[in-house]
């Protein structure tokens, strides 16, 4: 089961996740999120991981193609909230090397708005 919260604010699409984003709930992340970016030419998003119970590497996959998208449009991606179990994964799958890590979403915006 996955919960996608989505807000818009001061440019910034922030993606709050609840739950398990695996190759079974990527369909609603694809729904919610993707096609929004896509479709309206989204530079700016913040992935809130806080509430995210796991992920595996189709989660991990799309959460990269949503990065590429934004890199498309003279964006960023960044993440926030990550406890250490999935913190790990993203580690382990090299997506740090992409997306930046901060703390909050406050922390988001303060590191979009100095580019």
């Amino acid at each position: 089961m996955l919960n996608v919260g989505t807000e818009f604010r001061k440019g910034i699409l922030f993606v709050r996740l609840r739950g398990h984003l695996n190759k079974d709930t990527i369909g609603k992340l694809n729904k919610r999120v993707t096609n929004i970016v896509k479709q309206n030419g989204i530079r700016n998003v913040v992935f809130n991981f806080k509430n995210l119970k796991s992920i595996d590497i189709k989660g991990i996959n799309a959460i990269f193609y949503n990065y590429e998208l934004c890199k498309h449009n003279d964006g960023r991606s960044l993440m926030c909230g990550n406890n250490d179990n999935i913190r790990n994964k993203l580690k382990r799958s090299r997506l740090v090397n992409y997306i930046y890590e901060t703390t909050d979403e406050l922390s988001a915006i303060k590191i979009l708005n100095l580019r």
